[in-house]
């Protein structure tokens, strides 16, 4: 049963019974209280009895007549006092009752009646009550076909709905399937519908908003990727030019000049092959997978970093449980490395690194610094491309921002999570999930 038509059942369950209780107070304020109509009906044997037979004798002959009726009838006759009828008498019928008119118990299958109002009967009748007992009265039947009247009318109206909603169901989950999978990156996937379906106006929309997206994306990526890879030819021509000019120049301060000039074209380089490497990822980009152990690669990358990261004080735990996992090791290392070189920035002088695993068998990866730590307010953006906490983006810090893009687009394509928190070393730390084994990688070789 699917969700929609679940709702809808439950709407219409309440919607009936709401209207059920609202008929039955409509109708009781302004005829009474049909249930006990159908009760006067069924005890309306015994009232003629008293009305027609009883109450036509003398005043000699109204006891006598009574004591007949207890000797045919299955019904139990007694004659009470006015006090205590009072006492037993719903207070909204005090007033029926005190007029002479017969009063209907229906939880007590009874009736009462005073027996006179003037004491014409026999001398104290206008103090005494005929309460009758044990009547043919059952309204659980009555009660029984009006519910199975709203039951018959519910299915009447669910049996359309189930038809209509199912229909609607089917359509709602093959735009959720859709939306998860351009979601995961699969860009070219369009929601398939007829026109005649009820949701294909949105599946329309939907489908224009996925290829304006692909379209902006594919433009910015190629935007990129070709930036990037026409700039390597005037990059080379410079790294030409310069060194040429460092060959026949004999001038102190020319040299001092050209060697501002080749550290700037290192950095444009550095930025090119950042460039390309996140174009790469944005792309889906195939994953070399084989099994590695884990803390094997994360002792390469301590030793790849070994000057960079020489002046801190580095704390490694590596707990031999977390054995190996299957994933792309180079990528997986450039994403660690990455954050080391960011702690190395910003650490003050002690950095830890950090190897476990959680209860679901994932693998943990967490790098604690002593620095100054990261905004709550930007823990989310600092993992988008050129965002920088440092906005003077001067050669002191370096960086082009794109470092931290790179970590996380290479653990999202394995599969896993990175997120920033604060350090018990008063910095940041950086904390990486990753499944054993990748769920969902997109052409794998």
């Amino acid at each position: 049963m699917n969700r929609l038509f679940l709702r809808f059942s439950i709407l219409v369950m309440l919607s009936i019974s709401v209207a059920t209780i609202a008929v039955y107070v409509v109708i009781r304020s302004f005829f009474g209280d049909p249930l006990e109509e159908v009760a006067q009906q069924q005890a309306a044997g015994q009232v003629f009895l008293l009305t027609q037979y009883v109450d036509q004798a003398g005043p000699d002959e109204w006891l006598v007549r009574l004591n007949k009726i207890r000797e045919i009838t299955h019904s139990k006759l007694e004659l009470i006092s006015l006090q205590s009828a009072l006492l037993q008498v719903a207070a909204e019928k005090k007033a029926q009752f005190m007029r002479g008119d017969v009063v209907i118990d229906i939880a007590g299958k009874s009736f009462y009646r005073r027996v006179d109002l003037h004491g014409q009967r026999y001398i104290g009748s206008d103090e005494e009550v005929l309460h009758a007992q044990e009547l043919p009265i059952d309204v659980i039947p009555v009660i029984r076909t009006e519910v199975l009247r709203y039951i018959i009318v519910a299915f009447c109206l669910l049996i359309p709905i189930a038809i209509w909603s199912s229909a609607h169901w089917r359509g709602l989950q093959a735009l959720e399937k859709v939306a998860d999978e351009f979601g995961e990156g699969h860009l070219k996937i369009r929601a398939q519908t007829r026109e005649s379906d009820s949701i294909h106006p949105l599946a329309q929309r939907m489908n224009q908003m996925a290829a304006r997206i692909e379209g902006l994306l594919d433009a910015q990526k190629n935007l990129l990727h070709s930036v990037s890879h026409e700039l390597r030819t005037p990059i080379a021509r410079l790294e030409f030019g310069l060194e040429l000019l460092r060959n026949a120049a004999s001038d102190p301060k020319l040299e001092t000049r050209a060697a501002a000039m080749e550290a700037d074209l290192l950095e444009l380089n550095a930025l090119v092959t950042e460039l390309l490497s996140l174009s790469k990822l944005d792309q889906q980009p195939a994953l070399k997978l084989s099994e590695f152990v884990v803390a094997d690669c994360l002792r390469a990358c301590l030793d790849g970093l070994q000057h960079e990261l020489s002046g801190f004080k580095l704390d490694t735990l590596f707990l031999d449980e977390v054995g190996c996992m299957t994933g792309d090791q180079r990528l997986l290392a450039r994403a660690v490395s990455n954050l080391l070189r960011n702690a190395g920035k910003y650490a003050s002088g002690h950095i830890a690194l950090t190897l476990t695993k959680n209860d679901d068998g994932d693998i943990i990866i967490m790098l604690d610094d002593d620095g100054p730590g990261i905004p709550a307010q930007e823990r989310e953006q600092i993992f988008n491309a050129f965002y920088r906490l440092d906005r003077s983006r001067d050669r002191a810090t370096g960086g082009f921002g794109l470092g931290l893009a790179i970590t996380h687009k290479a653990i999202q394509a394995h599969g896993g999570r990175i997120s920033v928190e604060d350090s018990p070393m008063g910095g940041a730390r950086f904390v990486v999930c990753l499944p054993a084994t990748p769920e969902a990688v997109a052409g794998t070789t």
